[in-house]
């Protein structure tokens, strides 16, 4: 995985869009590839790129394909760094065109996406199917009683069936093992919505929210405060590949998957630190994050989680000795007087609501890149 170089600038809204594409006569944007100039990064109010001190390692092969053209969504890991940075600059890009009020650029036109939701959620249907629709395509969503995937019907005959009829597959479900046995006999596209394991789209929301604010995401530092679950395994895959510095404060026994760790830790990429003391961990951080402290299928266990979890909750003073610098981020729903104060999350700093935002445009940049648009 190469380092990325260059240089070049960028304002909100002004990106000089390139492509090889040809107008319908409705004035759509037909385009196989609508891009920068230059791949940027943000800084505050302008792009600028900057050549990477790191050096990636070489990019690899999963079953013979190059990690910049999986089939599939699933892990962030699974991509080289050119490729995710690629996606994140994309999302930036189709963002602003969406926010000039251009509705022109409709590649999704004539394709479909099927949603599966074994979990339900408000972020992750809206998003999705708002974004494809804005991009021209039309989503269906498959709620928990319509397919009951693995119960009423078997996954691998759900994917082949779902395959024959739509351009996209997104599944939101429980067990990591659905997604990857989904991916295995769809032969279109499917993207991970989220597992049990991870949330990939999310932590790509969130790197194209910290490049819009602080500049970069390479050479930053993110700390989560919290329980180890999906989302700090995604971000620990995504440290894996691009590199900043990352740590993890959580309670005695609330680590997240070992293998994951080392993993991050063995690419040689970021700096990657578990450690159970919060005060420690956010001085000088860029992003303090939080989550719920109990996940979706785990709310029997929020009593005994609030007790082990005290100390571990993201309050003004835990913000002050990250510094003034530090933004807040949440990937919500959020127990307001739980894991964060009220006052942290409405606080100037906070930027758990562009994250929000950003969800549809990082999800519309990866569909455009595995659908090769």
């Amino acid at each position: 995985m190469a380092a990325i170089s260059g240089h070049c600038t960028y304002r909100p809204h002004k990106f000089p869009l390139s492509s090889a594409a040809s107008s319908s006569s409705g004035g759509a944007l037909r385009s196989s590839r609508i891009s920068f100039a230059s791949p940027p990064s943000v800084r505050r109010n302008h792009i600028s790129c900057q050549a990477s001190s790191v050096t990636s390692p070489p990019s690899s092969s999963v079953n013979g394909t190059s990690k910049g053209e999986m089939k599939d969504f699933l892990h962030i890991s699974d991509f080289d760094k050119a490729t995710i940075l690629k996606i994140l600059h994309r999302a930036l890009e189709v963002k602003a065109l969406l926010k000039s009020g251009d509705r022109s650029f409709v590649p999704f036109k004539g394709k479909t996406m099927a949603m599966i939701f074994a979990k339900p959620s408000m972020r992750t249907r809206v998003s999705f199917e708002t974004g494809f629709f804005l991009l021209g395509g039309h989503a269906i969503y498959l709620g928990p009683d319509d397919i009951q995937m693995g119960k009423r019907e078997e996954t691998r005959d759900v994917a082949r069936v779902l395959s024959r009829y739509n351009d996209i597959i997104m599944a939101r479900v429980f067990a990591h093992q659905d997604i990857l046995d989904l991916a295995k006999f769809a032969t279109v596209p499917v993207v991970n919505g989220l597992t049990d394991y991870n949330h990939p789209c999310q932590i790509m929301a969130d790197a194209v929210t910290i490049i819009e604010h602080i500049g970069q995401l390479e050479g930053t530092k993110v700390v989560y405060v919290g329980d180890g679950n999906n989302i700090v395994h995604s971000w620990l895959l995504l440290a894996a590949v691009v590199p900043f510095h990352f740590v993890c404060a959580c309670p005695k026994g609330f680590e997240p998957d070992k293998e994951t760790v080392e993993k991050a830790q063995q690419a040689g990429i970021s700096k990657i630190e578990i450690t159970n003391d919060t005060k420690e961990a956010v001085k000088d951080a860029d992003v303090v994050y939080s989550d719920v402290w109990a996940s979706m299928g785990q709310k029997e266990e929020a009593a005994y989680r609030r007790q082990v979890f005290q100390g571990f909750q993201v309050d003004e003073a835990l913000m002050k000795i990250a510094g003034p610098k530090a933004y807040f981020m949440h990937c919500l729903p959020a127990e307001r007087g739980v894991e964060v104060t009220d006052g942290v999350i409405e606080a100037p700093n906070s930027i758990v609501f562009q994250q929000a935002e950003n969800r549809m445009h990082a999800q519309n940049a990866i569909m455009l890149h595995l659908l090769g648009l």
